[in-house]
């Protein structure tokens, strides 16, 4: 299956987010699906609807959590239909409240109609390739 990993940095230059986003997109991998990783913020405007399975990240834009980067929702609204997309959403854990930017990355992905199977608060980058090694992929 075709899997894409996306990720929506603070910064243009994150590394931790890009090295985490490629340690899920290996994980994945290990299951034999292709996968490939983008940027939120460099690629806006890419149609993403030809994806089976889609892994949306991001970081906190506060240090008390709840809000994220309005580059993800703008390269959401131009993805193409994600209507009914299965996913998955990841926040790197940081900052006081990292479970209510969870959440508000949530709420943006149902809001575009994505079906949500997993969420997850990743901190290292073997967290996220066990992640993407056990992420339940199929079709159901």
């Amino acid at each position: 299956m075709r899997v894409l990993v996306l990720y929506a940095p603070l910064a243009k230059a994150s590394e931790k987010m890009k090295a985490i986003a490629g340690a899920l997109a290996a994980g994945i991998g290990e299951q034999g699906h292709t996968v490939d990783v983008l940027d939120a913020s460099l690629d806006a405007g890419k149609i993403v609807s030809f994806y089976d399975y889609i892994v949306i990240g991001t970081e906190a834009t506060t240090t008390f959590g709840g809000k994220i980067p309005s580059s993800l929702s703008t390269f959401l609204k131009g993805a193409g239909t994600l209507s009914g997309k299965r996913c998955m959403a990841w926040v790197t854990k940081g900052g006081i409240r990292s479970m209510k930017t969870l959440q508000a990355l949530m709420k943006v992905m149902e809001g575009e109609g994505m079906y949500l199977k997993k969420s997850e608060l990743i901190k290292s980058t073997d967290l996220a390739r066990a992640v993407g090694k056990h992420l339940q992929i199929d079709r159901s």
